[in-house]
C-alpha cells in the first residue's frame, strides 16, 4: 500500500420503498450518519446504494440506518471475507430469543440495532423476574418497611418522639404493584410493541435441533421457529430444598411473600443469603415476629465479619437468627406450620423458603440442540456467552454466571454483539454486589479467603464506622469497611462493606479495582466530606496512618 492510501470496505445495498429522487437523497443522508461511512451514493432508478467506508464498517449498521429512515434494504452480495450467515435473503440475520427479562431484552434490542430481526418467545408475563417478582417489588417493600421502622424507632427519638405506624398492607401492595405494572408497560411491553423488527410469540419454546424451536402457543397450537442464532434467557425460579414434609405444605417462595395482602403475625424463613435476609427484615419491620433458620451462618460464603455484623443488627431489632439449624420435618396443621428443630419445635403462621434459585432449563430439551448444562441445570457458557452448541448462546440466571440482573443485561448485550458477527466478552473480575438489608451489605472483588485460594498473599485493613464522619453525623455506626490489597504491590483487589447505604459506595470501589489502583492512590483521592463513600478513603489511609489521629476532613 502506497503512502497516503488506506483500506476501505465497499457494500452494495438494494433499497426498497423509494418513490423519487428525494427518497434517494433521504437514504443517502441516513447512510452518511453511520460511523465509519466515508461515501454513500444512492440511485433511485436502480434502487441501489453504493457505500464505502472503514474496513470494520458493519453492514448491519447500514441496515439499521436505512430501516430507521423508513425504507427496506438487503445486501446485493456479501463482500469478500464476510460471514455468509450475516446476509440472508432479506438482508438480516434471524435471532430467536427465549425469555423476556433483563438478558433477553438487552439482547433483542442490541441485535436489532445491529441489523438482525428477532423472534422473542415468552411463556409467561413479559419482563422476567426483576421487574415482576424480584428486584422492583422487593425494593419497594423494603423501602416501605424502612420508613415504618424509622417512624417506630430512630437515633433521633429524644428530639422527635416516635409514632408507631399503622400498616395498611393492602394499600402498600397496591402502590407496589402499580409501580411494577408501570415499569413493565414502559420498559418492556411498549418498547417491544414499538419495534417492528421484533416479533413476539406467547408460548413455551422447546428445541427441535440446533437451528429450530417448537413453540407451544398459549392460545393453542404450535409453531416452528427456525433461527440462525438463538439466545436462551429463561431465568431461574425459587429452589425448594428436600426437607421432609415441606412439599405438602402451603409454604411461600419470594413470589408469594411479595404478593401477600397480609403481614403474618409469625414468620419463619429458611435461608441465609440475599432473598432470605432482605425479606426477613422487611416483614419484621412491617410487624411480623420473624425467625431465620440458617443451615450455616448468615452470608457464610462472604467474609465472616459480614454475617456477624448483619446477625447482630437483626438480633438488635428482635429478629431471631438460629444458626446451624435445619428443620426436619416440616408439617402444616390447624392453620400453622410446625417445624421440628434439633432442640424442640417452632410454630409459625407462614413459612418462607428462600434457599436459592434453580435455572429454568428443564423444559427446553437442551440435549436435542447439543447445549450442555451443569449438574444444577445451568447452561455452561464462555466469556462470550457461547454455549456448547455453535449457534446457541445463553445469558442471565439460566447460566452459570452470577444471578444479578445487571450481569444478565450486560451478558445479553454482549451475546447479541457476538451473534451478529462481533466479538465481545464479559469480565466479572470487578462485579459489585449489594444486599438491601439495613445496614446494607456491599462487596466487590476478592475477599481475603478467596484471594488466598487463588494463591494471592494479602494485606487488609478494617475500618469500623465510628471512624467515618457521615456515620457519626447519622448517629448510626453499625458496620465496617474492609479493604483487601495484594501484599507487596498494595493493589486493591477487594472491598467488603456493611453500612447504611453501602450500595452507594461500592461502585467507587469497583472502579478503583478496575483501574488497578493501589490503596495509597485511593487514599490520595479527593472525596467529598460527610459522605459515606469517604469511608473508602479513610480505610485506605489506615494502611499507613492512624485515622483516629486525623482531623475530621484531613486529606
Amino acid at each position: 500500500m502506497r503512502k497516503g492510501e488506506y483500506e476501505v470496505s465497499s457494500h452494495v445495498l438494494h433499497i426498497t420503498g423509494m418513490t423519487c429522487n428525494s427518497c434517494a437523497s433521504h437514504v443517502e443522508k441516513a447512510l452518511l450518519t453511520v460511523p465509519g461511512v466515508h461515501k454513500a451514493e444512492v440511485s433511485y432508478p436502480d434502487a441501489v446504494a453504493h457505500v464505502s467506508g472503514e474496513p470494520m464498517l458493519a453492514p448491519e449498521m447500514l441496515f439499521v440506518a436505512v430501516e430507521t429512515a423508513g425504507y427496506g434494504v438487503r445486501l446485493e452480495k456479501a463482500p469478500p471475507g464476510s460471514k455468509e450467515w450475516l446476509f440472508k435473503s432479506d438482508g438480516r440475520l434471524h435471532i430467536a430469543v427465549i425469555g423476556s427479562g433483563g438478558a433477553a431484552m438487552a439482547a433483542a434490542l442490541k441485535a436489532v440495532e445491529r441489523g438482525a430481526r428477532v423472534t422473542l418467545v415468552e411463556r409467561g408475563t413479559l419482563g422476567g423476574t426483576c421487574v415482576n417478582v424480584g428486584c422492583v417489588p422487593s425494593k419497594i417493600m423494603i423501602r416501605a418497611a424502612h420508613i415504618a421502622h424509622l417512624r417506630r424507632q430512630s437515633p433521633f427519638d429524644a428530639g422527635m418522639p416516635p409514632a408507631p405506624p399503622t400498616i395498611l398492607r393492602e394499600r402498600l401492595l397496591a402502590q407496589q404493584q402499580g409501580r411494577v405494572d408501570e415499569l413493565r408497560h414502559a420498559k418492556y411491553e411498549n418498547i417491544l410493541d414499538g419495534n417492528p423488527a421484533i416479533t413476539r410469540l406467547a408460548g413455551e419454546a422447546r428445541f427441535k435441533d440446533g437451528h429450530s424451536l417448537t413453540v407451544r402457543l398459549n392460545e393453542g397450537g404450535e409453531r416452528t421457529v427456525t433461527f440462525d442464532r438463538c439466545l436462551i434467557a429463561t431465568g431461574a425460579s425459587p429452589a425448594v430444598p428436600p426437607v421432609p414434609g415441606l412439599k405438602d405444605t402451603p409454604y411461600w417462595t419470594s413470589t408469594e411473600a411479595l404478593e401477600s395482602p397480609t403481614i403474618p403475625q409469625r414468620l419463619a424463613v429458611l435461608g441465609s443469603s440475599v432473598v432470605a435476609v432482605e425479606l426477613a427484615q422487611a416483614f419484621a419491620r412491617l410487624g411480623s415476629q420473624v425467625t431465620i433458620l440458617a443451615r450455616n451462618t448468615l452470608f457464610f460464603r462472604e467474609d465472616p465479619a459480614v454475617g456477624v455484623a448483619v446477625t447482630a443488627a437483626f438480633r438488635t431489632e428482635g429478629i431471631e437468627v438460629l444458626e446451624h439449624t435445619q428443620a426436619d420435618p416440616v408439617a402444616h396443621a390447624a392453620g400453622e406450620f410446625v417445624l421440628t428443630l434439633p432442640n424442640g419445635e417452632l410454630r409459625t403462621d407462614r413459612l418462607l423458603v428462600a434457599t436459592g434459585r434453580s435455572p429454568n432449563t428443564r423444559s427446553l430439551n437442551c440435549e436435542a440442540a447439543g447445549v450442555a448444562v451443569n449438574k444444577q441445570g445451568a447452561i455452561v457458557i464462555d466469556q462470550g456467552m457461547r454455549s456448547s452448541a455453535p449457534a446457541i448462546f445463553a445469558a442471565g440466571d439460566c447460566t452459570d454466571q452470577p444471578q444479578f440482573v445487571y450481569v444478565a443485561a450486560a451478558a445479553g448485550t454482549r451475546a447479541a454483539i457476538n451473534m451478529t458477527g462481533g466479538e465481545a466478552a464479559l469480565d466479572l473480575t470487578a462485579m459489585p454486589a449489594v444486599v438491601f438489608t439495613d445496614p446494607q451489605v456491599a462487596t466487590v472483588g476478592l475477599s481475603e479467603a478467596q484471594a488466598r485460594r487463588s494463591g494471592i498473599e494479602t494485606d487488609s485493613r478494617t475500618l469500623t464506622l465510628d471512624n467515618v464522619p457521615r456515620a457519626l453525623a447519622n448517629f448510626d455506626t453499625r458496620g465496617f469497611i474492609k479493604l483487601v490489597a495484594e501484599a507487596g504491590s498494595g493493589r486493591l483487589i477487594g472491598v467488603q462493606a456493611v453500612a447504611a447505604e453501602a450500595g452507594e459506595l461500592i461502585q467507587t470501589a469497583a472502579l478503583a479495582i478496575r483501574a488497578r489502583m493501589t490503596v495509597r492512590e485511593l487514599a490520595d483521592q479527593l472525596f467529598p466530606y460527610l459522605t459515606m463513600v469517604e469511608g473508602l478513603k479513610l480505610a485506605a489511609q489506615t494502611f499507613s496512618k492512624d485515622v483516629k489521629q486525623l482531623s475530621c476532613c484531613a486529606g
